[in-house]
C-alpha cells in the first residue's frame, strides 16, 4: 500500500503550516505532494497537472519556505527572491491572493505585490522601491518594468511560469527571453501547466536545466463520483425556456457559470434573464481587466450567483484558420474564462452553447469539482452538437475505463412547463441585435468609468466599492414587472412543494439578514447595552394615570 506524506512531514514553517491548517486544508493533493518536497530540494521542475489539481500551492508554499529560511539568516537584507510570471491579469491577481493567505502568519516577514495591472509605471513605482520578496506579473509588465530599472532580480532564486501552455499562445515568446536575459546565471525555475504542449516543450529548453517532470497519472477531470455530466436535448429557443425555468424554479442550487460561445450571446442571455428579474452578469474580453477581476472577487464572496461568461479562445483559433478577414472588435489577448481562473465554490457549469472543442469542454466543467468539492455540468445540445458530445464521451471514458455512458439524461419535461414557454420565447424575441449592441457599448462605456475615473476615489472609501456590482439592470430591453413573477398556476404539480420549501427557507434566510445588518448600524451598541441593563433600562410606571 502506498504511503501519503502529509504537510507537516515536509519540513515546512510552523507559519505556513498554520495558515494552510486556516485554508481548511486538511491534506495536500497529489500534485502537493509529489511537487513540494522536489522544489524543497531546489530542484527544476515540469509541472503537469489537471485544472483544479492544486497547482498554484504546490509552487508558492515552497517559494514561501525558501524566502523564510533566507530572512532567518539575512534579515536586514532586501532583494527580489521569487517572481511569478502568467499569462493573464487574472491568473496574476488569483496567484497574489493565494500567496497572501498562506503569507498570513508571516506576512511581515514576506512581501508579495502584483504588478500586472495595466496602469502607468509611476503609479506601481513605489511599490518596487523597497524590493518586495515575491512580484507577480504577466511577461509583458515584468519586462517593461525591468527595461525601465524599476525592479532588479540579480539576487532571484526562483522563477515559476504558470499556465505555460498558454504564454506562448498569448504572444509573449519576446517578453520571456528578453526578461531572461535580466535573470541570474544561476536559479531554480518551474514550469506549471495544464497540457505539455509544444509551447511548454519549447519554454522547457529555454528555461530549464536538468528538470524533473512531474507528470501525474490522473484523469483530466475529476472522477465521476466527485463531477456529474447531464445532457439535455434543445433547440435554441427550448435552451432559454429551459434556463429561465432552472433559475426561476431554483431547480438548480449554488453558484453557477453559464458559458456560450460569443460576447454577443452573453448579452442576450443576460437582457433575456434581465426581463425575469434574473440578476446576473457578464464576463468576456471585452471588459476591462480591472472590472473582470472585481467581477470574479465579488462572485467569489458571493455577492451574486450567477456568471455569464464567454470563452472565445478556441473560436478565435479556429476563425484565423477558416477566414482571412479581421475583426473590428477588440480582444484583450490574455482572456480566457475557462483557464485556470480560481472560481471559488462554484456547484454548477451549465454549457447553454456546447464547447467547440474537446479540451475546451475538460477546462469549462473543470471550474467545479474542484479539490474535494463536488460538482455538476448540464450541457444542453442541439441538432449540430450531437457529434461533439459523442467525441467529448469517448475522450474521457480513455481517461477512467468507464463503460457506462457518462452523460445522464436531464430528467427536464417541456410539457410540463408550457406557461414558461410562452413568456420565454416572447422574451427571446424581445432581445433584438441592436439592443445587444447597445448593452455592449453601454456596459464597456459604464466599466471604463468605473476603472479610470473611479480608481482613486474607491481606493480612498473602499467601502463604497461594495456598492459597485456588475449584474444591474441594463434597461435595452422593456422591463415588466409581472414577469419577475411566477403564479401558482404555471408551476408544475410535481414542483408545487418543492417551491412552497424553497420559499420557507429563503424567508428565514432574509429575516437572518436583516437582524445581522441591524446588528452593523451604528448606534445599535450602545442601544443594546442600555437595554440589557436594568439599572439603565428600567421603566417606572408607577406614577402613570389609569
Amino acid at each position: 500500500m502506498e504511503s501519503h506524506i502529509n504537510f507537516h512531514e515536509m519540513n515546512i514553517d510552523d507559519r505556513i503550516l498554520k495558515a494552510i491548517a486556516n485554508q481548511g486544508w486538511t491534506e495536500p493533493t497529489l500534485v502537493q505532494e509529489r511537487g513540494i518536497p522536489l522544489l524543497l530540494e531546489g530542484k527544476d521542475m515540469l509541472v503537469r497537472a489537471r485544472t483544479g489539481s492544486g497547482k498554484t500551492a504546490a509552487f508558492v508554499i515552497p517559494v514561501i519556505q525558501k524566502i523564510l529560511e533566507f530572512k532567518d539568516i539575512n534579515a536586514d537584507t532586501y532583494c527580489t527572491q521569487a517572481l511569478i510570471l502568467a499569462p493573464s491579469k487574472e491568473l496574476c491577481n488569483q496567484i497574489f491572493k493565494n500567496i497572501l493567505q498562506l503569507t498570513i502568519k508571516c506576512s511581515r516577514d514576506v512581501k508579495c505585490v502584483d504588478i500586472s495591472d495595466q496602469i502607468d509605471m509611476k503609479e506601481q513605482q513605489p511599490l518596487l522601491n523597497i524590493p518586495p520578496d515575491v512580484i507577480v506579473a504577466t511577461p509583458a509588465r515584468a519586462l517593461l518594468h525591468l527595461q525601465g530599472k524599476n525592479m532588479t532580480l540579480k539576487k532571484l532564486q526562483t522563477l515559476v511560469v504558470d499556465e505555460a501552455d498558454l504564454v506562448f499562445s498569448f504572444g509573449f515568446e519576446e517578453e520571456i527571453k528578453e526578461v531572461i536575459k535580466f535573470l541570474p546565471k544561476t536559479y531554480q525555475a518551474v514550469l506549471a501547466s495544464a497540457t505539455l504542449s509544444e509551447d511548454v516543450m519549447a519554454l522547457k529548453k529555454l528555461l530549464l536545466r536538468n528538470a524533473v517532470i512531474l507528470k501525474l497519472q490522473e484523469p483530466d477531470l475529476a472522477p465521476l463520483s466527485q463531477l456529474t455530466h447531464y445532457k439535455l436535448n434543445a433547440e435554441e429557443e427550448d435552451k432559454a425556456v429551459i434556463l429561465y425555468c432552472i433559475f426561476k424554479l431554483k431547480l438548480v442550487k449554488g453558484k453557477t457559470i453559464v458559458f456560450v460561445n460569443s460576447v454577443d450571446k452573453c448579452y442576450k442571455l443576460k437582457l433575456f434573464l434581465e426581463q425575469f428579474g434574473v440578476h446576473t452578469c457578464v464576463l468576456n474580453s471585452e471588459l476591462p481587466a480591472s472590472c473582470r477581476c472585481h467581477t470574479i472577487n465579488q462572485f467569489n464572496d458571493n455577492i451574486y450567483d450567477i456568471i455569464l461568461a464567454s470563452d472565445e479562445k478556441f473560436l478565435d483559433e479556429e476563425h484565423e484558420i477558416t477566414s482571412t478577414k479581421t475583426s473590428k472588435r477588440k480582444h484583450d489577448k490574455e482572456f480566457s474564462v475557462a483557464r485556470g481562473i480560481d472560481f471559488q465554490f462554484v456547484s454548477i457549469v451549465i454549457n447553454f452553447d456546447f464547447p467547440p472543442d474537446i479540451y475546451s469542454y475538460i477546462h469549462r466543467v473543470g471550474r467545479t469539482a474542484r479539490g474535494k468539492n463536488k460538482g455538476t455540468a448540464i450541457s444542453f445540445l442541439n441538432i449540430k452538437e450531437q457529434n461533439l458530445l459523442k467525441d467529448v464521451e469517448d475522450y474521457i471514458k480513455q481517461g477512467i475505463s468507464e463503460e457506462n455512458d457518462i452523460f445522464q439524461d436531464f430528467n427536464f419535461k417541456l410539457e410540463e412547463v408550457e406557461g414558461f414557454r410562452y413568456r420565454a420565447k416572447d422574451a427571446w424575441r424581445a432581445v433584438t441585435k441592436i439592443a445587444v449592441r447597445e448593452t455592449r457599448l453601454k456596459e464597456i462605456k459604464f466599466e471604463m468609468l468605473n476603472s479610470k475615473k473611479l480608481k482613486r476615489y474607491f481606493q480612498e472609501n473602499p467601502r463604497d466599492l461594495l456598492s459597485l456590482r456588475h449584474d444591474k439592470a441594463l434597461h435595452t430591453v422593456k422591463l415588466q414587472d409581472h414577469m419577475s413573477d411566477v403564479p401558482d398556476y404555471m408551476v408544475p404539480t410535481s414542483l408545487k412543494e418543492y417551491i412552497k420549501t424553497q420559499e420557507e427557507e429563503d424567508k428565514g434566510i432574509k429575516k437572518k439578514d436583516k437582524a445581522y445588518y441591524k446588528k452593523k448600524q451604528a448606534g445599535y451598541k450602545k442601544y443594546h447595552a442600555k437595554k440589557t441593563n436594568p439599572l439603565l433600562g428600567m421603566e417606572y410606571t408607577g406614577l402613570k394615570k389609569t
